[in-house]
């Protein structure tokens, strides 16, 4: 992962061109106190005090120069100057007035780029932000990374992002940290996670399921399980889908590549907890030995499943590493999917559907969400829909029939994994934008993360 050090450091007073911030409503008082030759400019750039508009101010020599933004975000959001921290020329900036704060965050998103499969151009230097909060710089570029730890998983094609890449990213996590990596595949896979094992087994030689597990921290210490689903490409089984729906699947990791930037601020951070990152990691193929509509699959728990749609099949890997996680007995279990289609037709692409059992939990994820402009929007485990996964000849069905509920029912699928008691989190995301915002680029890209983040440390401490 490339080096983000350098794009934030602390204000020495070393040499920085200014950036000046001003909202809409502070617009006339603010150009009202400037000299003229700065009048001057911002009437030629025809700036009205919009907020989106910008303007290059002369300074007092002929190589002196400074940056205008109008902006009406307010300063505790991380996008406020995202927009600089993309197009501006390299070179060191600092706010004319007040420190950058969150902005700090969305400074270095913006310079974002997945340039894998791109020949090579030459590199364009760093542009830099100078902050007087020195302290706050190592989180901020802790949470940028694990941004783009997101994003490159996400963007990287399902030809180099297999089960097994997938597992070398855990891999490369644990050695950073020093915690133990379990990889249960092959015979043992289906034995023990029989789900897991029939929604990949039809994948290609070398692509083959497996449940990744890491584990690190003091045992003593609250046990936290993150869950993410690692579908590395869906094509929907045999049950598949059409050529624009399978377009996208590369991204169906996007929960397994939410866990693992998760878990690595968790353990880079040092929250106190004993962390269990699970990700099963399969790709939902079509063979001639791919799992069938209709048949009946045992579970890790002992329920059986019909299965009524091979394309729901992320709920059924999720199960068996619920069921895995809950034996830990962890205090906590997040997990993360791009589970629904109807998700996102019900909150659009940037709103992830939170589903909880546990109201305390659920309120510090909305909460946090707000405060760290990264929403969530919750919606019920509604009991009255669990009729919906009822089976003539199994426990239950994967997959209801008929258009409704699609987010619930599968949340209702889920939550038969997890007992009461033990307070869980799920997370339907898209985990895509498929427009680009300051900061925020489209393709792959990290949804809920800064905010569970922040009821983490929030609950748990640092």
């Amino acid at each position: 992962m490339t080096d983000l050090s350098p794009l934030l450091q602390p204000d020495r007073g070393q040499p920085a061109r200014p950036i000046h911030v001003v909202h809409p409503d502070d617009w006339t008082t603010w150009l009202n106190a400037q000299p003229p030759r700065v009048r001057t400019a911002v009437a030629a750039a025809k700036v009205t005090g919009k907020a989106g508009n910008r303007a290059v101010l002369p300074g007092d020599g002929a190589d002196d120069w400074s940056m205008l933004l109008v902006c009406d975000e307010g300063e505790a959001s991380p996008f406020r100057i995202a927009s600089l921290g993309e197009q501006l020329p390299a070179g060191t900036y600092r706010l004319a007035n007040g420190e950058p704060g969150a902005a700090m965050l969305g400074w270095v998103l913006g310079q974002y780029r997945f340039d894998r499969y791109r020949k090579d151009e030459k590199a364009e230097g760093p542009r830099v932000l100078l902050t007087g909060e020195p302290g706050r710089i190592d989180e901020t570029l802790r949470l940028a990374a694990a941004t783009f730890r997101v994003r490159d998983l996400v963007n990287t094609p399902a030809s180099d992002m297999g089960p097994a890449d997938l597992e070398a990213e855990a891999a490369s996590l644990a050695k950073a940290h020093d915690a133990t990596l379990t990889v249960t595949r092959g015979d043992p896979l289906e034995q023990g996670y029989p789900m897991i094992h029939a929604v990949g087994m039809a994948a290609a030689r070398g692509r083959e399921p497996r449940l990744i597990e890491l584990e690190w921290g003091d045992p003593a210490h609250p046990r936290l399980a993150i869950v993410g689903k690692g579908v590395c490409f869906d094509t929907g089984g045999l049950d598949i889908k059409p050529g624009a729906g399978m377009r996208l699947m590369k991204k169906d990791m996007g929960g397994a590549a939410h866990a693992l930037a998760l878990a690595g601020v968790v353990m880079a951070q040092r929250l106190p907890v004993r962390l269990h990152l699970l990700v099963p990691a399969v790709e939902n193929a079509v063979a001639g030995n791919a799992f069938r509509p209709g048949d009946v699959l045992m579970t890790r728990k002992g329920l059986t499943v019909e299965n009524t749609n091979t394309d729901a099949e992320g709920r059924l890997i999720l199960g068996d590493a619920l069921t895995k996680a809950v034996e830990g007995k962890p205090d906590m279990i997040l997990d993360f999917a791009t589970l629904t289609g109807a998700a996102r037709v019900a909150l659009g692409p940037e709103l992830p559907a939170l589903f909880a059992n546990d109201d305390r939990l659920a309120d510090d994820l909305l909460d946090a969400g707000i405060a760290q402009k990264d929403p969530l929007w919750r919606l019920p485990l509604w009991d009255g829909y669990d009729e919906m996964l009822k089976s003539d000849i199994a426990d239950l069905v994967n997959a209801a029939d008929g258009p409704f509920a699609g987010p619930i029912t599968a949340a209702l699928f889920l939550r038969r994994f997890v007992p009461k008691g033990i307070a869980w989190a799920h997370f339907d995301l898209f985990a895509w934008r498929p427009a680009a915002k300051p900061g925020r680029p489209k393709g792959g890209d990290a949804m809920s993360l800064r905010a569970t983040w922040a009821m983490l440390k929030t609950r748990y401490g640092v």
